[in-house]
């Protein structure tokens, strides 16, 4: 028995995205919200190229997924200063007390 390669990169996936979802529901805290994001992002990026390469376009799953990958940085990195901006106003990074900041 054989496997190929876009079986076992659909595991792969799906992996990714099995733990990017447990990250979010599981953590209270900011940063490993941020993370959680991070990893379900790279598992749509996996797909993105997954489904490139079975398509033969493999060139648009590349531009594509570089481009996917700048956007993400830009989230994460604005994402981590509004973290450390919650910490030093609040004190607190967890996710159910910042309910105090509402206006």
């Amino acid at each position: 028995m054989t496997i190929s390669v876009l079986t076992v990169g659909v595991v792969l996936v799906l992996g990714l995205l099995a733990v990017g979802f447990y990250a979010l529901l599981a953590s209270r805290n900011l940063i490993k919200v941020v993370i959680g994001l991070q990893i379900l992002v790279k598992g749509a990026v996996l797909a993105l190229m997954l489904a490139g390469s079975a398509n033969g376009q493999i060139q648009v799953a590349q531009s594509l997924a570089v481009t996917v990958i700048v956007a993400d940085t830009v989230v994460a990195v604005i994402g981590m200063a509004l973290a450390v901006q919650i910490r030093r106003r609040t004190g607190t990074m967890d996710v159910r007390r910042l309910s105090i900041l509402r206006g």
